[in-house]
């Protein structure tokens, strides 16, 4: 209880000490402030970021490989003389896959074709992508319908001339009428709209369904060569929950170097690419910019803890003699050293405290003026108190020691 009581009078002697002192006070702690600031909007910059482009790369399935000609790379020197003459991935890849694969969930056949337009009546929509795939696209593709259906195997395998459109697509054509059971005119050709994708909103990857139409690749078949490289066939596999991404892409490597008959010395003929490519890539491109946070905040934190222990040194020799009073009436060495600690560290955390603020404002005034609405996070508030409470340690610290160090019957003298 009396370390107790001596912690909390030490906080009393900063807080009256601050209050006594609120001009230098203020300008003490701005570069704290300011450091605080800067560290604190760049990761809440990059958290908001990353989360955004993550739920997007999510979409696509964590544990999704896509089978295609060109692999997914980043950078300069894209070797693309090594992939030209590579086939494009065919059905009769897409059907041997779906014989011999045993640690998937659903794999499908994909193709699209982009700019495309859509009429109803009168109206029309434009720059819609119209997409072809296999039955298992409900299994393999993340996606949720707000009317209507999924196409059945039979529609499929017939080739059916039915299709499922985009929320944007549907308010476009028939606004607040439904769309499901009308006659809609794409490739031309009448398609019956059965159902209507649920409106997303375009993401960072601009993934969204709102502005597709779906249709079984049956259909398309008799309408576009589905083998064409401008239609970028792919083969989608999801593989099983209960199955490591490593097995399925291993095995789904080893199942297609059989289908293309490679020889164990040939090089794949084929391109496995995968979610974690995008993931890794985003965490080099935000560690990188974290860096360059820590860099700029850090010089602005450094300068603040220098004016700290500066001030601090400065309120040790205005308050000497209360110091030799205090240690002449029994205060302890480690009472000055709280003292003055704490001191140190109400000032940071004030200009911590500070920082946070002007992140939040900076970030409610962004979210008003753009769409990009910037979230300050638990965890960033914490990083922001915690640095404050470190710097205010450490910058307090010998001051504080040099206090208690003092000599009573010296210290009333001065």
């Amino acid at each position: 209880m009396i370390i107790f009581r001596l912690i909390g009078e030490s906080f009393r002697f900063a807080l009256d000490a601050l209050r006594q002192n609120k001009l230098r006070t203020m300008l003490s702690l701005l570069a704290i402030t300011i450091g605080i600031f800067v560290i604190i909007f760049v990761f809440s910059g990059v958290d908001t970021f990353r989360g955004k482009l993550q739920a997007s790369v999510d979409k696509l399935g964590s544990n999704t490989i896509y089978v295609q000609k060109w692999p997914w790379s980043f950078g300069d020197n894209y070797p693309w003389w090594k992939y030209v003459n590579r086939p494009e991935p065919s059905i009769r890849d897409f059907q041997s896959l779906k014989e011999r694969m045993g640690n998937a969930d659903g794999i499908t056949f994909e193709i699209s074709t982009g700019n495309r337009t859509i009429k109803y009546r009168s109206g029309s929509v434009e720059g819609i992508n119209i997409s072809a795939a296999s039955q298992d696209f409900n299994k393999t593709w993340n996606f949720e319908l707000q009317a209507g259906r999924y196409f059945t195997e039979n529609e499929n395998n017939n080739g059916t001339p039915v299709c499922l459109i985009g929320a944007e697509i549907a308010e476009g054509l028939f606004g607040s009428d439904d769309p499901v059971g009308k006659q809609v005119q794409i490739l031309g050709r009448r398609v019956t709209v059965i159902g209507v994708f649920i409106k997303e909103g375009e993401d960072m990857l601009g993934t969204s369904l709102d502005k597709s139409v779906n249709v079984p690749i049956n259909f398309a078949k008799g309408i576009l060569d589905i083998q064409n490289e401008r239609y970028n066939p792919q083969i989608t596999v999801r593989g099983s929950e209960n199955v490591s991404l490593e097995e399925v892409e291993s095995e789904l490597r080893g199942v297609m170097r059989s289908i293309h008959r490679l020889r164990p010395n040939q090089e794949d003929d084929f391109a496995l690419n995968k979610t974690t490519i995008l993931s890794n890539q985003l965490d080099k491109m935000f560690d990188v910019v974290k860096l360059a946070g820590w860099v700029i905040g850090g010089f602005s934190i450094l300068v603040g803890g220098f004016s700290i222990a500066n001030i601090m040194f400065v309120s040790v020799k205005e308050r000497t003699n209360i110091i030799g009073i205090q240690k002449s009436l029994g205060a302890k060495r480690y009472f000055i050293l709280l003292q003055f600690i704490f001191e140190a560290i109400l000032l940071c955390i004030l200009g911590g405290l500070l920082g946070l603020l002007l992140v939040y404002l900076l970030a409610l005034a962004i979210g008003a003026i753009t769409d990009f609405h910037i979230i300050l996070g638990l965890n960033n508030i914490t990083l922001g108190i915690g640095i404050s409470v470190i710097i205010g340690t450490i910058s307090g610290f010998w001051p504080a020691y040099s206090a208690s160090r003092l000599d009573p019957v010296e210290a009333i003298r001065s």
